[in-house]
């Protein structure tokens, strides 16, 4: 194996998560900043937790209802065409 071609271990690199979690474990870094942690993460709390990035939950769940709204108005239309041709026979 070449020597020096490997970067500095550290044993005890201490991580931080966003919520405030920190543990540590071994890593090329000293210190290791993340968003999420199993402290923190929806699949381990049971818990949901959205990340509004520049409103776009909003905009999804917008489109959602515009969306249902739609399907709706769509239904009622069948629906008196149905009963038009019900009244024609």
């Amino acid at each position: 194996m070449k020597d020096k071609i490997h970067p500095k271990w550290h044993p005890e690199a201490k991580v931080v998560c966003n919520c405030g979690s920190t543990f540590t474990t071994g890593s090329t870094l000293p210190e290791i900043h993340i968003e999420i942690c199993a402290a923190c993460h929806p699949f381990f709390t049971g818990t949901q937790k959205l990340v509004d990035t520049a409103g776009r939950v909003d905009k999804y769940n917008q489109r959602l209802a515009a969306a249902g709204k739609k399907k709706e108005e769509a239904a009622l239309r069948q629906r008196s065409r149905e009963a038009a041709k019900a009244a024609e026979a």
